[in-house]
């Protein structure tokens, strides 16, 4: 056997393990998930917190970054693609403009208060855009598909959605408690948490007691966010563009165009009008797309987990956390003057 053959086999091999041992963290992250108090947190945070103590402990495997590399950029995208399939465009169209409207100016309030605050505090401004944006939209699955666009280095998205997905665990829950006191009916309370809250799964949790009804428009509200997040991609794709220009950024620096979002849209319409109406797939398939989407989306964020740097998360990211948290209470409060 060659040297060059050998190289190729052992580059393929190394590929695959990388590959292999996302997945590994990302599972590990899942049933770590399942221990009663960090199953309200969720196996995509748990996984990128197993990813950051490796990174600590063991350094980063370099002899399988092209594996994980692929992992966190190619994988991501498939993920982002097919969370598409999660959003019905005709509901949203039919019986949520309303709600599209509302939702559109709790995303610009999010990232315009962060990105002020940031200015007046000197915090990181990549960090602080990226919670602004999973705040605003929709929390990891947002954060995922624009940090590509903006430049975000890996250890910033990483430390982004591990926040994002802490302070909206925390505020789901919160949620909860509140409900009783609220002077607000089932539906307004859902219409609530489905516009203010981060994640999809944190509206689940903070819906999910009163019912069907109520997890019904809490998503819609939810799915409305959602749906923005395609313009909103767009918009930050026209901004950079232009910064890139005005600084006469040269070719290597010049923003590629996301692609990913197409595949996303085509799916949304393929849920929404091919779906249950032209094509009947069998019971069960599409919860299965949904497990396989949440099990790739976990995996990507194992290769960003491991390139964070805990010492630069406790210089970078202490002061956006804090104004996160305070930008989510404003929006929370917001949300519920617009229900």
């Amino acid at each position: 056997m060659t040297d060059t053959k050998r190289d190729g086999q052992n580059l393929t091999k190394n590929f695959m393990l990388g590959v292999i041992f996302t997945f590994i963290i990302a599972g590990l992250g899942f049933l770590l998930s399942l221990i009663p108090g960090l199953d309200h947190i969720g196996q995509l945070a748990c996984a990128i917190l197993l990813a950051v103590i490796y990174r600590q402990i063991f350094g980063y495997p370099n002899q399988l970054k092209q594996g994980i590399v692929f992992t966190q950029q190619k994988l991501l995208r498939l993920a982002i693609i097919l969370y598409g399939l999660k959003l019905n465009v005709d509901a949203i169209l039919h019986h949520g403009l309303m709600l599209i409207v509302k939702d559109a100016v709790i995303i610009a309030f999010a990232i315009l208060a962060m990105i002020i605050l940031s200015n007046i505090f000197k915090t990181d401004k990549m960090i602080t855009l990226l919670l602004g944006i999973g705040t605003g939209v929709c929390g990891a699955a947002a954060i995922a598909a624009i940090a590509p666009i903006v430049k975000s280095k890996d250890e910033d998205t990483a430390i982004s959605v591990g926040l994002v997905a802490l302070v909206g665990t925390i505020f789901g829950i919160g949620y909860t408690l509140l409900q009783p006191l609220l002077p607000i009916s089932n539906q307004q309370y859902g219409i609530w948490s489905g516009s203010s809250l981060h994640e999809i799964a944190h509206v689940a949790i903070a819906a999910g007691p009163l019912g069907d009804h109520t997890i019904a428009i809490a998503m819609l509200a939810k799915l409305g966010r959602v749906f923005l997040l395609v313009p909103l991609a767009f918009i930050f794709l026209v901004y950079m563009k232009k910064k890139n220009q005005r600084n006469n950024k040269d070719e290597n620096t010049r923003i590629q165009f996301p692609w990913f979002l197409i595949g996303f849209i085509l799916m949304s319409v393929i849920a929404t009008y091919v779906l249950g109406k032209v094509i009947t797939l069998p019971h069960g398939v599409m919860s299965s797309i949904s497990q396989v989407t949440t099990w790739l989306l976990t995996a990507a964020m194992v290769g960003l987990g491991l390139n964070v740097n805990l010492q630069d998360v406790k210089d970078k990211a202490f002061k956006p956390l804090l104004i996160m948290i305070c930008v989510s209470v404003c929006v929370s409060i917001l949300a519920y003057l617009l229900i």
